[in-house]
Parts: structure tokens; sequence; C-alpha cells
């Protein structure tokens, strides 16, 4: 699922950005929903989808330790 998604951790990606992770998220929901743009009633709820996404993915790539990561 999702193969075009990459990953977005050192030592995979450096210098990540929020707009690559929103990117991410944008991709992961496309996926899931089955809609490339959502129909106008259903827009809302895929921007809010995309947004909580992004903020989840930010959160978890923040808080991971990665083993022998120079400094």
């Amino acid at each position: 699922m999702c193969r075009s998604i990459k990953t977005l951790r050192p030592p995979f990606t450096e210098g990540v950005t929020e707009e690559d992770v929103r990117a991410a998220a944008l991709q992961y929901v496309r996926k899931i929903s089955g809609f490339r743009a959502p129909a106008a009633h259903n827009a809302e709820a895929f921007d809010r989808a995309v947004e909580e996404i992004t903020r989840a993915s930010a959160v978890l790539l923040e808080s991971l330790e990665i083993r022998g990561a120079r400094s």
C-alpha cells in the first residue's frame, strides 16, 4: 500500500520539511479514501484527515530515536 510514499526519517532522508510530511499524508488519504480529489461534500473530511495525519506523522518523526545517529 502507498508504495510511492518515501521514508521520511534519517538516515533515509535528511532535511524533511513540513511540506514533505503533508505530501505523504495526502498520498495516504488519497489511497485509503479512493479519491484523488474528493467531491465538494467530502472535501472537509478529506482535508481534515490530511491535516490530522500530517500532525501525527510530525509527532512520530520528532519522537523517534535513531540509534547510531550522529548529533
